[in-house]
């Protein structure tokens, strides 16, 4: 009897054992940087000004709040940075779903070379749209003025009001492909006699994708939106190695204000504005949490 009650206590204690590491990994990596983030945000923590540093308070939070129109202001561009940005790589990637769902001679490559912008890494695929983009040699520029679009070379990087579209075209090219492999594993599990009934009802192609696609893809396109605007939110990789926030501001979205201000050793402030930005994200993946909990207790 006791040597099947001292079994039972090893099993299960097992579990917790092969957990620990991971569980370790994620303390080290996520909750302890958390709640150093968090004591750095009541602190003017300046590394510049070492002996200026001390307990402020809710300081860092009042000044964000109330004498800091760059924060609302990239908190804007935020908003049109996510908005622009995971609509087009939503509606291109759906697109690009359909058209890999269906049967023609290369899908296999195509559907691999599909692939390249999402596995490429952030700062190489800054680097590349930005030669594209460049005023004197860029690509871009050379078609334009090639087709007679334009007739003069554009500094699209080193403009305000271009620089923004340029970042949110480099973001969406990006994105596709991630959409694009979401929503067609969808599609391949939507079965057939549903498009079948639909066909001997006399629905039209638009009809079918509008009542039968759309609908059984519901779950999957809200999830991997959610999960992309919270990414994208967070990115600070292309936008910085683009137009590093600039210029005068015009790209510097919140992330990219967080990492300026922590670049300038100004770690409590960049705290403070790091956790509001994770409290504006957790209000945006409350949806997509209730939903995940929803699917669990169905």
């Amino acid at each position: 009897m006791q040597k099947t009650v001292r079994r039972k206590r090893r099993s299960g204690i097992w579990p917790y054992l092969l957990l620990a590491p991971a569980m370790i990994i994620m303390l080290s990596v996520v909750v302890v940087p958390i709640i150093n983030a968090v004591g750095m945000s009541f602190q003017n923590y300046n590394l510049v000004k070492p002996n200026k540093m001390g307990w402020i308070g809710l300081g860092n939070y009042q000044k964000l709040l109330t004498n800091d129109p760059q924060f609302w202001k990239s908190l804007w561009r935020t908003v049109v940075w996510v908005f622009f940005g995971v609509g087009g790589q939503f509606l291109f990637g759906f697109m690009l779903a359909l058209l890999l769902n269906k049967e023609f001679k290369g899908r296999g490559v195509i559907r691999a070379v599909s692939l390249i912008p999402w596995v490429t890494p952030g700062v190489l695929i800054a680097l590349m749209w930005s030669w594209m983009f460049d005023g004197n040699y860029g690509v871009i520029n050379d078609i334009l003025l090639k087709l007679g679009i334009i007739s003069d070379k554009i500094a699209f990087l080193a403009k305000k009001d271009s620089a923004m579209p340029s970042v949110i075209i480099t973001i969406i090219w990006q994105g596709i492909p991630f959409f694009a492999l979401m929503i067609l594993a969808g599609l391949q599990g939507i079965p057939a006699d549903l498009y079948e009934a639909a066909a001997i009802d006399g629905a039209t192609g638009w009809q079918k994708l509008y009542y039968v696609t759309i609908p059984s893809l519901r779950n999957t396109i809200f999830v991997t939106t959610m999960l992309r605007v919270i990414w994208v939110a967070n990115s600070v990789d292309v936008i910085f190695n683009m137009t590093g926030g600039g210029p005068a501001y015009a790209t510097q979205t919140l992330s990219v204000y967080v990492y300026n201000k922590a670049s300038a050793l100004d770690m409590g402030y960049a705290s403070a504005m790091a956790l509001m930005l994770m409290l504006v994200l957790l209000l945006v993946a409350i949806p997509y949490l209730r939903a995940n909990f929803r699917d669990q207790e169905g």
